[in-house]
């Protein structure tokens, strides 16, 4: 019985393609000159990676330019694992044996196409791919899928986490693309951490009760809730020597920020989507294959953790109950105060006032991607630019006004693509 996760739109396609000019329905505007790409699991054909997570990497792109869609191409991220290699072997692990799947980022000249498990791959601006990056031999762990790059410095924070000690790493590269710290923070197991933030002055840990089992690993993901584990924020001052605050919180788990930032008592303010423990365990249950994995499109909501540093307290808030995922935001304000979070649940694009706590929607008819935030211009406001969103069943690229989430065009792609993860805007 082939698993719900190589089935309908989750299904992987068979090989690589290229195409010209693509039809476009509406006008996309000039200002629109480069690459959209999106990451996702895609594994060749006759290879059942035993769940969702683990597909081999395939980027889609779709380049644009003077008002003209010009072409779409699909590549695997051509990693040690897509070649066959183990990633656990008799010389120990292997960091370039991952699947390359879940992001891809621009920083310092470089396109990375990341996974959580190993090193970033770094592929050119055609999806071809140049190799794997350790940053000339610094970077020793793995390192997330979720770096966050600094507006104000150009700095590129990132962090790995591992089944063995150390079981959290932070790494920081400079505006130049160079792995110029790494620290252990300490932690007390092997801790699955997804994603974190950043603000102006701090680091922001998501420590929380979802641990490695080996165990498990025959059934679906190697991971487990853990009660006894305990759920816990920590804050990390970015110009100190690594020591941790941590606030505890209710149980929870989160996949994916929002955003988080300082306001002007110096209260940290994080936005991110909320996974109770039943909620997570059936998340679990669909990337496996026990379920369909659409059924599992988003967590309980939208929440708002505030961390008061004077006060040790921190204070738990419901922006929303909609089961929305994939948070973006206009990559200018990552760290710092913002009021426009865009997120994605099953037919819908949503888009949230988080000053005014006004919600919008863009209905789909089809299950869309994460919602990519392109400014107008460099210099233009939080909100005036555009969203990109692709939606793979339907197989079409949809732009938006970022304002009022009206359609703006639609650029029509050879065939499908299948269900995957996280995208990037990749400008001229």
């Amino acid at each position: 019985m082939t698993a719900s996760y190589l089935q309908g739109d989750f299904a992987p396609v068979p090989d690589e393609i290229e195409t010209g000019e693509l039809a476009v329905e509406g006008v996309l505007p000039a200002e629109l000159e480069g690459r959209y790409l999106r990451n996702g699991p895609n594994p060749p054909p006759g290879r059942d990676p035993g769940n969702w997570f683990m597909g081999d990497g395939m980027l889609h792109g779709i380049r644009l330019r003077d008002g003209r869609a010009q072409w779409y191409r699909n590549r695997w991220v051509r990693t040690g694992r897509l070649a066959g290699r183990p990633f656990i072997g008799r010389s120990g692990i292997d960091l370039s044996a991952v699947a390359a799947n879940t992001n891809v980022v621009r920083h310092a000249g470089r396109i990375l196409a990341l996974v959580e498990s190993g090193f970033p791959y770094e592929v050119d601006r055609e999806l071809g791919t140049v190799g794997p990056c350790d940053f000339g031999g610094r970077l020793t762990t793995a390192m997330t899928a979720h770096p966050k790059e600094d507006p104000l410095t150009g700095e590129l924070h990132s962090f790995g986490y591992g089944f063995t000690p150390p079981y959290l790493t932070y790494h920081r590269m400079d505006a130049s693309g160079e792995l110029v710290e790494s620290r252990e923070i300490r932690v007390p197991g092997p801790t699955m951490m997804h994603d974190f933030a950043i603000t102006e002055n701090h680091v922001v840990w998501l420590d929380l009760p979802v641990v490695f089992d080996l165990e498990m690993i025959r059934s679906g993901l190697p991971y487990r809730w853990d009660d006894a584990y305990g759920a816990r924020i920590g804050l990390m001052s970015r110009r100190g020597d690594g020591a941790v605050r941590w606030f505890d919180i209710d149980p929870c788990y989160v996949f994916h920020v929002g955003n988080a930032w300082e306001d002007a008592s110096g209260r940290v303010v994080v936005d991110a989507v909320h996974y109770p423990r039943d909620v997570f365990v059936k998340v679990l249950e669909g990337i496996g294959g026990a379920s369909d994995p659409a059924a599992q499109a988003g967590g309980s909501g939208l929440h708002r953790w505030t961390l008061d540093p004077v006060a040790g307290t921190a204070k738990e808030g419901l922006l929303d109950d909609c089961p929305v995922e994939f948070p973006t935001i206009d990559d200018r304000r990552t760290g710092l105060p913002y009021t426009r979070l865009y997120t994605v649940n099953r037919g819908e694009i949503v888009k949230y006032d988080t000053a005014t706590g006004s919600a919008t929607v863009h209905r789909t008819q089809g299950m869309p991607g994460e919602a990519v935030f392109v400014p107008r211009s460099p210099d233009g406001a939080e909100d005036d630019g555009w969203l990109l969103s692709l939606i793979g069943s339907r197989a079409e690229l949809r732009v938006l006004d970022a304002r009022d989430l009206s359609h703006v065009a639609s650029v029509r792609l050879p065939r499908r693509v299948p269900e995957g993860f996280h995208g990037a805007w990749i400008g001229d």
